[in-house]
């Protein structure tokens, strides 16, 4: 499950295992719905603690080192577990605190923020196709959860936008950032995982009512923790410390794509107008985000 990604690994197989990802993200919402009435924080603590137990049984069968991956210095275990639960934090408490078509479309400034931020990293450069192809990646979003580009901001959902944007802020900023510890193995993220899962298993004690899940819920939330709230974290890291982290942060932009056509292909939403528009925008975003790549092999 887990990987620790060799120094030699090229940037173009990073930035391909790091895109991994994106379609394990895009089936989160469609695995949310087999939660049934389940609260958040409760599912958020059930699926990563089972992302830790998977990574623990993997240390155990090939007798890997479990210390070493999980003794690092007190920034990065800031920085995996603030990423982690942060995000998480803050996206639920938008979703409770503003309506969740402005908290979406807030939070979608994620990949954009990717873009702009690895900028700041050394030997980072930023092109126009970068912020283009990111720029019409949200664009493409818009038309996604807004229906058409229908939206409106009320200043009562002040609260609810400022976690929206944190929750932006959190994530994109934990991918960039992730870079700057490329010599922390990506094993660690297990260690990470299994401190969110406690930090939200609070959260749930604090804010929620448990329910016990059911069958199918166990079944959901256990594909969960294997795959979008597992596995993915774990090949996020190996491109964002390996790979082309403009392309990924152009790429992300089809998360929200490909969650739409699951939950079309499942019968749970209407394929529309505005679903084809977004498509063309988001796969034109990310092909040209991507243009590194393509054009110029690897780098």
């Amino acid at each position: 499950m887990a990987l620790a990604p060799p120094l030699s690994l090229s940037s173009s197989r990073a930035t391909a295992i790091g895109a991994v990802a994106i379609p394990l993200w895009a089936s989160l919402a469609l695995l949310t719905t087999g939660t049934g009435t389940l609260p958040p924080f409760e599912i958020v603590a059930l699926a990563f603690a089972i992302a830790f137990l998977l990574s623990v049984g993997k240390w155990l069968l090939f007798r890997e080192d479990i210390l070493g991956h999980l003794r690092q210095p007190p920034a990065v275990w800031l920085l995996g577990v603030g990423g982690l639960f942060g995000y998480h934090f803050f996206y639920f408490l938008a979703l409770k605190s503003s309506p969740p078509v402005e908290a979406n479309l807030i939070n979608y400034l994620w990949p954009l923020l990717i873009v702009l931020f690895s900028a700041l990293l050394p030997g980072e450069r930023l092109r126009w196709w970068h912020v283009a192809g990111a720029i019409l990646g949200l664009g493409g979003t818009l038309l996604l959860v807004t229906d058409g580009g229908r939206v409106a901001f009320r200043v009562e959902y002040a609260a609810g936008y400022a976690s929206a944007l944190a929750c932006a802020v959190t994530w994109g900023g934990y991918s960039v950032l992730s870079r700057r510890f490329g010599s922390a193995p990506t094993d660690t993220v297990g260690g990470f995982c299994g401190a969110t899962a406690i930090l939200a298993a609070l959260c749930h004690v604090v804010f929620e009512r448990s329910v016990w899940p059911s069958g199918s819920e166990w079944l959901a939330i256990l594909v969960m923790g294997a795959g979008p709230m597992g596995s993915a974290f774990f090949v996020w890291d190996v491109g964002m410390k390996r790979g082309n982290i403009k392309a990924l942060g152009g790429i992300a932009y089809t998360a929200p794509l490909l969650s739409t056509l699951l939950l079309i292909s499942f019968g749970r939403a209407s394929p529309t107008v505005e679903l084809a528009l977004a498509c063309l925008f988001i796969v034109g975003g990310a092909v040209l985000a991507s243009r590194d790549l393509w054009s110029r092999g690897d780098r």
